[in-house]
């Protein structure tokens, strides 16, 4: 008797389609609100189409690369989409980089065009574009601890399933707030996933912890991207002030993109509770990922989620499999089958060994039930007195006191311990902290050898408004400052 095999296939449309089919059954719905100013699916369309000829009439075509180069809004939003429409790959960059940063980039992009101001469109027909597929659909700057950029081309098209759930657990026709700026990855792919699902996208601008509690008061979000810097200006906001905004609508706010301090998530679990926060752990490439929520947190606290070990493994220097909770290189990968990639670099080469498994930088351990802790990043570890200690751990205990806005520990070089631990305080006017109090602080909280032997105090961000921190530039410049 022959057996049958039933065979499913899946349609799949483009993005620019899948936005054009959300226009048709609602075109008066909001789509996206920037500054307190709302444009709807048809608005929307209609811009992103007459920007999509704009960019047409500059060259841009199938394949090519745009470097956007806007700051939150709508006309990043609208560049974003138009490239997708002409099949060309949006490259997104941070408006406010300086000129040899961007030159740098743009050297190893090639792209067609710069948009670094919004785009005249007057002029140019709002009418529909012939179909096109981007492939890749996105490619990410990145210049990680070193400073040098590369660029990271995701290996998927502008192709979704239109039967398909939403993804990163949004509701079709919802509300997201996305408070962190569009040029890096996460609030990259968050806003556009959500504007895919028929969502309405609330953008912040510069981060701000009570205007994002107002967005949220506002517009009854269902779901929010944050960071753990973003988490912790909101959580050190007075009482009274948090308190004064409804955030019931939330049903699930992620957070990820840097290590979160187990005190600040506690609070945000016991602000929200914990079915509402959800963590994810991966990098731009997205060889492999974990997902924690809160619930299962609150059984392993410190984890971010539990590994796949066809895709994980924590490796020893020698290369051998670390054993249950002893920390090591944290390597990935999408498949066994060493042809399958999720990405590829410009600019750069992959930590790539026999396997196909790649790494990231990043230390960790996978304790006896699987659960992947992090420590921090190989190349951020400071080695005092022959012990190795990674910043991340102090920061997070310096992050718990209320006058700390941000900080950053480097090692810097001292003839006795090869490194001693140096810690750089942002406090809201610059001023100091007392340092006996400071001490007791993180006595509290740290071994005495991770305690820093010295301390910088100043009223600059060391993090920018994606919690990302370049720890490698802040101590070349203290040792050639």
């Amino acid at each position: 008797m022959r057996r049958r095999v039933r065979i499913t296939v899946v349609a799949l449309i483009s993005y620019p389609q899948r936005l054009a089919d959300h226009v048709a059954s609602d075109p008066d719905h909001p789509a996206l609100t920037y500054e307190q100013h709302t444009v709807t699916r048809a608005e929307l369309e209609t811009l992103a189409n007459r920007t999509a000829r704009t960019l047409a009439s500059k060259g841009v075509g199938q394949d090519d690369l745009v470097t956007i180069a806007l700051p939150n809004g709508v006309a990043f939003v609208a560049t974003t989409i138009a490239c997708w429409k002409l099949g060309a790959v949006p490259q997104p960059v941070s408006a406010r980089l300086p000129a040899r940063e961007l030159d740098a980039i743009i050297e190893l992009a090639e792209p067609r065009v710069v948009v670094d101001a919004e785009l005249d469109v007057d002029g140019f027909d709002d009418a529909p574009l012939p179909e096109a597929v981007s492939n890749p659909y996105k490619a990410m700057t990145s210049g990680g601890s070193t400073g040098r950029p590369k660029l990271i081309l995701a290996n998927q098209p502008s192709l979704i399933d239109p039967d398909a759930a939403p993804l990163l657990g949004m509701q079709l026709n919802g509300t997201h707030v996305m408070p962190g700026p569009l040029y890096h990855n996460g609030p990259f792919i968050w806003t556009m996933t959500a504007l895919l699902a028929g969502n309405h996208v609330a953008l912040g601008g510069k981060f701000d912890a009570e205007r994002t509690l107002q967005l949220v008061d506002r517009y009854h979000p269902d779901s929010m991207y944050v960071v753990p810097t973003m988490m912790a200006r909101i959580s050190k906001l007075p009482p009274e002030v948090r308190d004064r905004y409804d955030v019931s609508s939330l049903k699930t706010v992620w957070h990820l993109a840097a290590p979160c301090p187990p005190w600040l998530k506690e609070e945000w679990i016991n602000w929200l509770g914990a079915e509402t926060i959800w963590e994810l752990y991966g990098g731009t490439e997205a060889q492999a990922a974990t997902i924690i929520t809160g619930v299962e947190w609150l059984q392993h606290r410190g984890s971010v989620g539990r590994v796949n070990v066809a895709q994980f493994q924590v490796l020893r220097p020698d290369g051998s499999i670390a054993d249950p909770g002893e920390v090591g290189e944290v390597f990935m990968r999408p498949s066994d089958d060493e042809n399958v990639r999720t990405y590829r670099y410009v600019g750069a080469e992959a930590r790539r060994i026999e396997g196909g498994w790649e790494s990231l930088g990043d230390m960790g351990a996978v304790d006896a039930d699987g659960y992947l802790y992090l420590s921090d990043r190989q190349t951020d570890m400071i080695l005092a007195g022959g012990a190795n200690i990674y910043p991340a751990e102090i920061e997070a205990a310096l992050d718990e006191h209320a006058r700390v806005r941000s900080c950053a520990v480097i090692g810097l070089p001292d003839d006795d311990l090869g490194n001693v631990v140096h810690a750089i305080v942002q406090t809201d006017d610059g001023s100091p902290i007392d340092l006996d109090e400071l001490r007791a602080h993180l006595a509290e909280r740290l071994v005495r050898y991770k305690i820093p032997r010295t301390f910088e105090f100043t009223t600059e961000p060391l993090r920018d408004d994606a919690g990302k921190l370049r720890r490698s530039a802040l101590r070349a410049e203290r040792l050639t400052g």
